[in-house]
């Protein structure tokens, strides 16, 4: 469906859970360990669980890459992918947990969504309420997405002082069976 065909469906009071579209998923974590990789599964399921309970949505396999930081896009092989795919016309939605998952990076934040929506392609944020066909999705996202990557800044500097902080202790860093 074009998406000012949506567009105009929306405004209408259509809700996009019952528009004809194609979508699909994007899912990421930072790390390998356990705890993410089964949040990644989880991700996993419900995004394909969801899109598929829905009648009109048509269920594209998901993008997902494992183990890598949002800080950048360069190394986030699915993310790149999904970006030629959707130029490439293959989908007409994307749905992502929340903005962090997606870029930690405001203006990677930005550029992305604008260069989907001139491709034709929708972003929704479940966990934070921005679909990017809403006439305010901008502002609501340079907001969200600069709150994100403040959070990176923040947990970065504590780890930073934490591993200061073990050095001057005297503690092992990393496996302690060494």
């Amino acid at each position: 469906m074009d998406i000012r065909k949506i567009r105009s469906e929306l405004r209408m009071g259509r809700p996009i859970y019952d528009l004809p579209i194609r979508v699909t998923f994007y899912a990421r974590v930072s790390t390998d360990q356990d705890e993410q990789l089964n949040s990644l599964e989880n991700q996993v399921q419900y995004y394909t669980e969801l899109i598929k309970s829905k009648k009109n949505w048509t269920f594209v396999p998901g993008y997902i890459d494992e183990g890598i930081s949002g800080t950048s896009t360069r190394k986030r092989d699915d993310f790149n992918r999904m970006i030629r795919d959707a130029k490439a016309g293959l989908f007409d939605l994307i749905i992502t947990k929340e903005i962090s998952r997606f870029a930690r990076n405001t203006l990677d934040s930005i550029q992305y969504t604008r260069d989907l929506l001139s491709a034709g392609v929708a972003v929704f944020f479940q966990n934070d309420g921005v679909n990017t066909l809403d006439e305010d999705s901008e502002l609501r996202l340079s907001i969200m997405s600069s709150i994100a990557q403040d959070e990176l800044r923040k947990l970065s500097s504590r780890v930073k002082f934490g591993h200061q902080q073990a050095i001057k202790d005297g503690v092992v860093l990393g496996n302690s069976r060494i």
